[in-house]
């Protein structure tokens, strides 16, 4: 399916056929899904495929019995990361090591300006220092305004898995099956169900199947690109 296609085709499928989704049509969307742009390139996504039965079952359950999740052939939950960027810094650097001589610039980048972005300290001691700093500095010239704690670290990397669900969706869309997006779940409930740590925030449930024509519950809805979109 072509790019404009499946972007026009996309559509929340609230209920599924029991039909199975071939792996092939999985492995492709979740390849897809990796190559999203990201903060950093630290890649600070998880990808959890609950195939278990019974993980699955606590799993709508967490999603308070939504149709689109009780009927889905595959559920998938996208995690963001906020304590693997140490690992997966060295990891990037390692590979930037192959390929010759690091840019002065780049390792720069990630041995100085990496650590400063995602440190905070003990009761965000650090976190608060650095607001006051940039906050001083910045009356005289540009300055990041943040992060300035843990939660607002999850904040950010959560903007970067949502570009790796939306790659996600249509990757699987173009394949002629269907998908929808859930916010709708008890994050502390699917946090224990995968056994996620503190570090971690839960950004999207998606639900994956064939579509039941009465998955869809009418005609698609947008507003007035007026109120959205501007020229300046």
């Amino acid at each position: 399916m072509e790019l404009f296609e499946a972007i026009e085709t996309r559509r929340s499928v609230r209920k599924y056929l029991a039909e199975p989704v071939p792996p092939v049509v999985i492995e492709k969307a979740i390849s897809a899904a990796l190559l999203a742009p990201n903060s950093s390139n630290l890649q600070p996504w998880e990808v959890y495929h609950v195939s278990s039965p019974d993980r699955k079952a606590a799993l709508i359950a967490a999603a308070f019995d939504q149709s689109g999740a009780a009927t889905a052939a595959e559920l998938f939950v996208f995690v963001a990361r906020a304590d693997t960027w140490r690992r997966n810094r060295a990891l990037v650097l390692e590979e930037l090591g192959k390929r010759g001589e690091i840019p002065k610039q780049q390792l720069d980048y990630y041995t100085k300006f990496v650590p400063l972005f995602y440190s905070h300290g003990f009761l965000n001691i650090v976190g608060i220092l650095k607001k006051i700093a940039f906050s001083l500095v910045g009356l005289f010239r540009p300055v990041p305004r943040g992060p300035f704690s843990g939660s607002a670290v999850k904040g950010v990397l959560s903007k970067t898995v949502a570009l790796a669900c939306q790659n996600f969706m249509l990757a699987i869309t173009a394949q002629g099956y269907s998908s929808l997006p859930m916010e709708g779940f008890d994050e502390c409930r699917v946090k224990k169900i995968l056994f996620l740590g503190g570090e971690s925030a839960v950004v999207m449930m998606i639900a994956v199947g064939k579509e039941d024509p009465a998955g869809i519950y009418g005609p698609r809805l947008r507003l007035d690109p007026k109120l959205f979109v501007f020229e300046v």
